[in-house]
């Protein structure tokens, strides 16, 4: 039975999306820290986007930066920020930097029966910023890589 990823702007600055993952939490947290992971299944492969360069110093005040390749573009998209909070298999918190209008993002990872509850919040510093990030189609990602995340946890074995 397919997972469903729900998305739901909660407020005038948060967008949150939730999903069911099949896998435990440690599992599951280490394909959200660990470069080589990452890189299989976090840029959703409809947008046309690929991998670069992946890097993540995953601890509190650690950076990452996740670089991306378009086809219709010149210039790779880089965006980068830091872990503000890392609670191993549980919680992870970190900011976008990119731009002035970046949001803080806090991933939640909560286990019960082998599969594990998984929320993102994103929190944006304005109403205008995440109606930006809305229009843009930024937020509409998070589907298609929550399936690409069950992909690579079947070809883990999970």
């Amino acid at each position: 039975m397919k997972n469903v990823t729900t998305t739901e702007r909660k407020s005038e600055r948060e967008f949150v999306v939730t999903r069911t993952v099949n896998g435990p939490a440690r599992i599951i947290f280490e394909a959200w820290t660990r470069p080589e992971l990452l890189k299989r299944w976090w840029a959703p492969k409809s947008f046309g986007i690929s991998f670069i360069s992946c890097e993540a110093d995953v601890r509190v005040g650690g950076t990452y930066r996740f670089v991306f390749g378009h086809p219709a573009s010149e210039q790779p998209m880089a965006f980068f920020g830091k872990y503000i909070e890392v609670t191993p298999h549980s919680r992870l918190a970190w900011t976008n930097e990119e731009s002035a209008e970046g949001a803080v993002t806090t991933v939640t990872f909560e286990e019960e029966g082998g599969k594990t509850r998984v929320v993102v919040h994103d929190l944006y510093p304005s109403k205008e910023a995440l109606d930006g990030a809305i229009a843009s189609g930024s937020t509409c990602g998070m589907v298609e890589t929550f399936e690409q995340l069950d992909e690579l946890l079947v070809a883990l074995g999970v």
